[in-house]
């Protein structure tokens, strides 16, 4: 499996890299997952970018970055000119300060985000690793040692997730079930957030959801 990095990734993401993994009474088996470490940068994906619910509607919180054209996507610098991890965390308190697991899992993100780790990359990876923790998935993250055209490789889903294209992967996995969410009953269920509106739902219940295991509705 090659996954491209994320931003707080959306939970098809965390479906993909899980699918090759599987579910033991008491702990899941996870193979290595590539993540693409020598592609160009590219804007306006979820590279800086992730989307949560909030009593709003769907809300978008993105990264700023420093990047200049064909940037290598490990070199591109987070911006901290202007306060977006205060408004970012200010945000998630108000989008999910009534879930049911926001109070157990803020600090860890606020703890990442607040160190003002430098590269985009290295944000990226530190948040995905802190989510593979609170679901309890051994899964290894591993940078590519090169880049390889799109098409030739097995399992390439760098491409496949973007804001820009319908995201049909719950649905092809056999996943595309709702779960929990604070505000469903003003916006019914809302599909394609960041893996943080699972967690903060259902907490450790979302690695079975993620793996076709349970329905957290029932």
């Amino acid at each position: 499996m090659i996954l491209s990095t994320a931003y707080f990734p959306p939970v098809s993401w965390f479906a993909l890299l899980l699918r090759d993994s599987t579910l033991s009474p008491d702990r899941v088996f996870c193979p290595p997952v590539l993540l693409e470490a020598h592609e160009s940068y590219v804007k306006q994906t979820w590279r800086n970018r992730c989307l949560v619910l909030g009593p709003n509607g769907v809300e978008m919180l993105q990264v700023p970055v420093a990047h200049s054209a064909s940037m290598a996507i490990r070199e591109v610098r987070v911006d901290y000119s202007t306060p977006w991890v205060m408004r970012t965390i200010r945000a998630l308190d108000t989008n999910y300060e009534s879930s049911p697991y926001y109070y157990y899992y803020k600090d860890g993100f606020a703890d990442i985000l607040g160190s003002r780790i430098p590269l985009l990359w290295d944000l990226n990876l530190a948040l995905a690793e802190h989510c593979l923790t609170l679901l309890g998935l051994p899964c290894p993250l591993v940078p590519t040692d090169g880049f390889t055209a799109p098409g030739t490789l097995a399992n390439d889903h760098r491409y496949t997730l973007s804001p820009k294209l319908p995201d049909t992967v719950l649905a092809d996995m056999g996943l595309q079930r709702p779960w929990y969410q604070v505000f469903s009953n003003k916006f019914g269920f809302t599909p394609g957030l960041s893996i943080l509106d699972l967690l903060f739902n259902e907490g450790p219940s979302a690695v079975s959801f993620l793996m076709g295991k349970i329905d957290p509705e029932k």
